[in-house]
C-alpha cells in the first residue's frame, strides 16, 4: 500500500505514518517470514503430493482434495525453485499481503476513508489471519480472491462501469474454484447486490445485474456439480462432530470486535477525542462477519457432517477485521485514524507474540525434525518404521497393507523421506490390530524398530506393542516433536 493511499497524513506528522509502516515490517517480518522455513504440517505435505503427481489413482477415495486452481501457484513455484518449504509458502504470502491491501481498500469504502490501517492491523491480530499467510494451502488465496471479488462488485455498483462488472464477474467465478468449502460467500455477493438495487443506491439496472449473476451462475454449473458429487461421500472425510454454540461463539471472534470497540473509546476518552464516525454499511459488515460460520454451522447440524473448523471459515476473518474496524470508527475522530491504528498496531504485536508454541514454528507438527530423528536412528534401510497413516480415509478397504506408494493416504512421506523400511498402518487404530500381530514376530528379531506419526496414534501403538510379551524386556523411549511423536523400541543390549 502506497504512503499516498492514506488520505490522512495532513492531519499528523510524517513520524506517524512511518511508525505504521514499521509495524507493519515488524509484524510480518515476526508473522510471516521468521517462522516460513519451519516443518510442513500434514496438509502442506499433500498440496507437495498433489503438486508432484496431479491426477494420481489414490485421490479416488477424496476427489475433493485436488480441486483447486491453488495448485497452480505452487506447481509454478516448485518448476522454478524446486521442493522447498520458502517456495511452497511463497503464493500465500503474496495471495495475503495483496488481500491486506484489498481490505484496507474496503475499509476507505465501508467505513472511514481514514481506515485502512486500522483495518490492517486488525487482519494481523488474527492469529489465522496470519497462519493462512504462509500455510501452503488454498485459504490465503481464498482470502484474496473473495476481497477482490467483493471490491469490484461495490465498484460496479457505485460507478456502473463494465470494467469493474468483469473484473467481479471472472473473480467470482474463480473463488469456489479456489475451495469448494467456499459458497456461503455468493450468498454475500448475491445479497448486497439486490439490496443496492431495491434501495436504489446503484447506477446499475435491475436486468444488468441479472445479466451479470445469471453469467456467474453458468461459470459455476460445473463447480456445484463436483461440489454434489462430494457431498455424497462428505461423511467419510469427517474429522470432527457438529459444534455447539460454545464453539460457534469462539470462532466468531467477537472478542477481537469488541476489544478493538472498546480500546478505541478507552482511548478517546484518554485523549479527550470528541467527534466520531458511523459506518456507512454495516449490514454489508455483519454479514462478513457472520455468513460464513452461520452457513457452516447450519450445514453441519442439518446435515450432520461438520465442517466448522477454523481454515473452511476463513472467509470469515475479512469481516471479523471489517467489524473491529467499524466498531472502533464510532470512537475515532477525523483527524485521529493514525494515531488510533498505531495503538491497533502495538496491540497486535503484543497479541500475536503470546503464541502457544514457538514463533518459529507455522504448526505444532514437526514432521521434518521426527524424520530427521528417525534416519539418524536407523540401523539402515532394513529397520522396521511402523507409519500409522494421517488421513481418516485410510480405512478398510481402501487402506490394506501392501498400499502402494506413493500414495494420498501416506501422502506426508515422500517430503521427508524415511531411511528405515515402513510398515503402513491404517489411521483407526482398533483396524491395524491383526496387521500388528502378524508382523510382531519380525520386529521381535529386529535389534530396533520404531513408530513414526501423529502423537495419538504413536501413543496408542506404543502401548500396544509394549504390552507384547516379545518385547517386555526393551527399552522403548517416545521423543515428542510438538503434535508428531517417534516411538524407538530397542532390543536389550542394543546402543
Amino acid at each position: 500500500m502506497r504512503a499516498s493511499s492514506l488520505p490522512d497524513s495532513k492531519y499528523l506528522p510524517a513520524y506517524t505514518t512511518a511508525a505504521l509502516w514499521g509495524l507493519l515490517a515488524l509484524l510480518i517480518a515476526h508473522l510471516w517470514l521468521y517462522p516460513v522455513t519451519s516443518s510442513f504440517w500434514v496438509d502442506e505435505m499433500v498440496t507437495a503430493f498433489v503438486v508432484n503427481h496431479p491426477g494420481h489413482p489414490s485421490f479416488a477415495i477424496a476427489p475433493q482434495v485436488p480441486e483447486s486452481i491453488y495448485y497452480w501457484l505452487p506447481r509454478i513455484v516448485q518448476s522454478l525453485f524446486g521442493n522447498s518449504e520458502i517456495g511452497y509458502r511463497a503464493p500465500s504470502i503474496l495471495a495475503m499481503a495483496l488481500a491486506l491491501y484489498l481490505i484496507g481498500r474496503l475499509a476507505v469504502r465501508l467505513i472511514h476513508a481514514e481506515a485502512a490501517w486500522l483495518a490492517i492491523f486488525a487482519c494481523l491480530s488474527l492469529r489465522w489471519f496470519n497462519y493462512f499467510a504462509i500455510d501452503a494451502r488454498p485459504y490465503a488465496l481464498g482470502i484474496c480472491v473473495a476481497s477482490a471479488s467483493l471490491l469490484f462488485l461495490i465498484r460496479w455498483l457505485d460507478h456502473g462501469r463494465w470494467a469493474n462488472a468483469t473484473a467481479f464477474l471472472a473473480l467470482a467465478a474463480l473463488l469456489w474454484r479456489v475451495h469448494l468449502i467456499y459458497w456461503p460467500f455468493y450468498l454475500i455477493l448475491a445479497g448486497y447486490a439486490a439490496a443496492r438495487l431495491w434501495l436504489g443506491t446503484t447506477q446499475v439496472k435491475w436486468l444488468q445485474a441479472l445479466g451479470v449473476f445469471a453469467g456467474l451462475g453458468v461459470t459455476l454449473i460445473p463447480v456445484a456439480l463436483k461440489s454434489l458429487s462430494v457431498l455424497h461421500e462428505a461423511a467419510a472425510h469427517v474429522i470432527t462432530k457438529p459444534p455447539d454454540f460454545r464453539v460457534f461463539e469462539h470462532e466468531i471472534r467477537w472478542t477481537l470486535v469488541l476489544s478493538f470497540g472498546g480500546g478505541a473509546w478507552l482511548l478517546g476518552r484518554i485523549l479527550r477525542w470528541n467527534r466520531s464516525a458511523r459506518p456507512s454499511s454495516p449490514g454489508l459488515i455483519a454479514a462478513l462477519w457472520l455468513t460464513q460460520p452461520v452457513a457452516l454451522f447450519a450445514f453441519s447440524h442439518l446435515t450432520g457432517n461438520s465442517v466448522f473448523i477454523d481454515r473452511y471459515l476463513s472467509l470469515g476473518l475479512v469481516g471479523t477485521a471489517l467489524a473491529a474496524t467499524a466498531t472502533a470508527a464510532y470512537s475515532i475522530p477525523q483527524q485521529h485514524w493514525k494515531t488510533a491504528a498505531v495503538f491497533a498496531g502495538l496491540g497486535a504485536l503484543f497479541l500475536t507474540g503470546h503464541g502457544n508454541y514457538p514463533a518459529s514454528r507455522h504448526e505444532r507438527s514437526d514432521w521434518r525434525a521426527a524424520a530427521q530423528m528417525e534416519t539418524e536412528l536407523a540401523f539402515d534401510s532394513a529397520t522396521p518404521v511402523i507409519c500409522p497413516s494421517p488421513f481418516i480415509e485410510a480405512r478398510t478397504p481402501v487402506w490394506h497393507p501392501d498400499y502402494p506408494l506413493p500414495g494420498f493416504l501416506y501422502s506426508h512421506l515422500p517430503f521427508y523421506p524415511l531411511k528405515g523400511k515402513q510398515y503402513l498402518f491404517p489411521f483407526e487404530t482398533r483396524e491395524g490390530a491383526e496387521y500388528a500381530t502378524q508382523i510382531t514376530p519380525d520386529l521381535a528379531h529386529t535389534r530396533r524398530f520404531m513408530i513414526y506419526g501423529g502423537d495419538a496414534n504413536v501413543r496408542y501403538w506404543r502401548k500396544w506393542f509394549a504390552a507384547r510379551p516379545e518385547f517386555e524386556q526393551w527399552n522403548v523411549k517416545t521423543l515428542p516433536f510438538g503434535d508428531v511423536s517417534l516411538a524407538v523400541f530397542s532390543a536389550p543390549g542394543t546402543s
